[in-house]
């Protein structure tokens, strides 16, 4: 049995129902809107973010969930969905998962219209039964992704981040909607905020250390979906290269951002910079830093007994940093 399967154990027949109540949440009278939520319903990738809601309600609850958290898996699903259409369109990618995106398959003004459809579903269904208190979590997150990316787009312009810019880049655009998601899963089941506070926490450690691992991969050759070395080529600060910018000389700071600046299509000097990262420890250090927020993560889990839907928790955990894709 995969890691995944593993994780999933203790709440699969959760998933199985939320799988058909995510397909209805999407439903709409456009044949060609249907046919689209078809599409993306079949191409599903891990579903990370339902299973952190699932377990997260079930731990801090004895095994409770109801209806709510299903909405709230539904909600965080359908904004996640929204996000990645959006962002194929921002980067003009064609593929998503080794399938074509929606916006080669259906074009740009398609998606982005699509994008905008399954926010609102998303807005609309927790706004439809009431959920105000689990709409703010998820509006919050919403909020961030946005201010995330606009930052590093911001930031990317003129090469000038520092490890706490890149923390508060990472934070926004990656860890808060997995931040969102536990904080979610506790408040669908209990009211006290000082856990769900706790899980909110616990869900942003997690997704720190996701984007640090992601970040990575960059310098690895393994088949992971995306080619080595295309954060530079798109001039994005990661971890690894800041580090190194940071504890280089100032003749070696100037030849590594006038590599990024002006030669990140030249494949042999985009070789060169990733040779040279690694040589200077930025991945020995990005991982330190990657452990470091995994194992505070699973210190936030210690208040908890000990049940099934803790241990795929810290499998999880382990997982994210573990992963080879």
């Amino acid at each position: 049995m995969n890691v995944t399967s593993q994780i999933k154990q203790p709440i699969f027949d959760e998933m199985e129902l939320f799988e058909k109540k995510f397909y209805e949440s999407m439903t709409s009278q456009v044949a060609l809107l249907n046919r689209i939520t078809y599409y993306i319903v079949n191409r599903k990738g891990k579903q990370m973010r339902p299973m952190f809601v699932f377990l997260t309600a079930k731990m801090v609850s004895d095994g409770i969930v109801n209806e709510r958290t299903y909405r709230g898996a539904c909600v965080i699903e359908l904004i996640h969905t929204a996000t990645l259409v959006h962002d194929d369109v921002v980067d003009d990618s064609n593929r998503r998962r080794g399938f074509f995106s929606l916006n080669a398959l259906w074009k740009n003004k398609i998606a982005v219209l699509v994008g905008d459809y399954l926010l609102s579903k998303g807005l609309l269904l927790s706004i439809d039964n009431g959920d105000f208190d689990l709409l703010r979590i998820i509006s919050v997150a919403v909020r961030e992704m946005s201010e995330g990316e606009l930052l590093q787009i911001e930031k990317a312009r003129r090469l000038d981040i520092t490890e706490e810019i890149y923390y508060e880049i990472i934070r926004k655009k990656t860890a808060t909607l997995i931040a969102a998601c536990c904080a979610l899963g506790a408040k669908s089941v209990i009211e006290d905020e000082v856990q769900v506070e706790n899980m909110r926490k616990f869900g942003e450690l997690i997704g720190m250390a996701f984007q640090i691992k992601d970040d990575l991969f960059d310098y690895t050759d393994e088949a992971i979906g995306k080619p080595t070395g295309i954060d530079i080529k798109e001039q994005k600060m990661t971890l690894p290269l800041i580090h190194v910018l940071n504890t280089c000389t100032s003749k070696e700071k100037t030849w590594l951002i006038n590599s990024i600046k002006n030669h990140n299509k030249d494949k042999k000097r985009v070789k060169e910079v990733i040779a040279f990262v690694k040589n200077n420890n930025g991945l020995l250090y990005a991982e330190q830093k990657m452990v470091e927020f995994q194992q505070e993560a699973l210190l936030l889990l210690d208040n908890y007994t000990d049940s099934e839907f803790k241990d795929a928790l810290i499998l999880m955990v382990n997982y994210v940093i573990e992963r080879k894709k």
